[in-house]
């Protein structure tokens, strides 16, 4: 019997007719580690989590753990180097020391703050959604890869709700606060993909390009480099699994990058750009017995409910919410949604690639 599965059956005696035995939802999960094995699982099917793309944040579990809808990080700038132009006191240079008795003046050490959005989710499903799972050998762990998966798949289209509002933010001009430079985190190339136009991405970085390892693109995208022969498949450190390169960079596809009129955009990452809290609900598991449904035949639901907070590192959320639940990802793509508060373009580990593909 597998540990985790709780036996429970039902047993009907007539006369010299055998016994009936009866599966349930609620005879199989124990909902405390049916919770917790769930979450572990969709960190382990995540490429995003895997690759490093998307880092699970300790921290900021933590605090997902306690109340409040947003949470503040406060940080430190980094100290300012540049000697101004010579026409304004805002020289940050050094001193050069000398012995004619003027006095030193210190520069501020300037604080900010990230702000992070609580997210709470929840999914439910009737026993004919998992009738398959409740009928393998292993029914438990076949239910839990089906809620392990879907959640995977909505983690990664969060994620990348949160990547389009930070970019929509970052083509127009400053406002609300935030520092960046209108586009300084996209190149678009008028032509397909293509070595040239991938350098050019990664150069948004300066000398920190090396930073960015790894690369999420759309599945057009991926088929175009795959005929051109230029993805290299590593084996993972077990030796297992495949894992698609190119020019030293991890590949994911997923076809939610964003695409209209021909145009693909791909999404270059070092590891840690963006971190996930992950946390449960007061009540994280729960299975119901509904006796009336299917005219009366009954049915059985599954609700898993869970918390998120995933946050592009160097950004405060300033968007609103339409729900007390957190923000939709709608929402979460909407200009205005993220602010940049890192004032250092290198520090920002994202940069976009736009091809033309079609």
């Amino acid at each position: 019997m597998h540990p985790l599965i709780r036996q429970g059956m039902v047993s009907v005696q007539r006369g010299a007719v055998p016994a009936l035995d009866i599966t349930r939802l609620s005879d199989l999960i124990v909902p405390e580690i049916f919770a917790g094995y769930v979450q572990t699982l969709t960190a382990e099917k995540s490429r995003l989590v895997q690759s490093g793309a998307l880092v699970v944040d300790p921290g900021l579990s933590d605090l997902l753990a306690g109340g409040g809808s947003t949470f503040n990080a406060p940080f430190y700038h980094d100290l300012e180097s540049d000697e101004g132009d010579g026409t304004s006191t805002k020289n940050h240079a050094e001193n050069v020391s000398n012995d004619n008795g003027a006095e030193s003046k210190s520069d501020n050490i300037k604080a900010g703050a990230e702000i992070q959005v609580r997210m709470s989710r929840n999914k439910s499903w009737g026993s004919a959604d998992l009738t398959g799972s409740l009928t393998g050998s292993d029914p438990l762990m076949a239910i839990a890869n089906r809620v392990a998966a879907f959640r995977t798949r909505r983690l990664q289209a969060a994620w990348l709700a949160t990547m389009k509002g930070v970019f929509v933010t970052n083509d127009a001009a400053p406002s609300g606060g935030s520092t960046h430079t209108a586009k300084d985190l996209t190149f678009e190339s008028t032509d397909k993909f293509s070595s040239s136009a991938f350098i050019s991405a990664c150069g948004l970085m300066g000398d920190s390009m090396n930073e960015l390892s790894m690369i999420l693109m759309h599945s057009i995208v991926y088929q175009q480099l795959m005929r051109n022969n230029l993805i290299d498949f590593i084996p993972d450190a077990r030796g297992e699994v495949n894992i698609p390169y190119y020019m030293g960079r991890e590949v994911i596809v997923d076809d939610g990058c964003p695409t209209a009129g021909g145009k693909f955009e791909s999404f270059l990452f070092g590891a840690g750009a963006t971190v996930l809290g992950t946390g449960n609900a007061k009540v994280p598991v729960e299975v119901k017995r509904n006796p009336h449904a299917n005219n009366g035949g009954g049915e059985e639901e599954l609700f898993n409910r869970w918390e998120w907070a995933i946050h592009p590192v160097g950004h405060a959320w300033k968007g609103s919410a339409a729900s007390n639940g957190g923000p939709t990802n709608s929402e979460l793509a909407t200009a205005g949604a993220f602010i940049r508060v890192f004032r250092e373009r290198k520090q920002i580990k994202i940069a976009r690639l736009i091809t033309k593909e079609l």
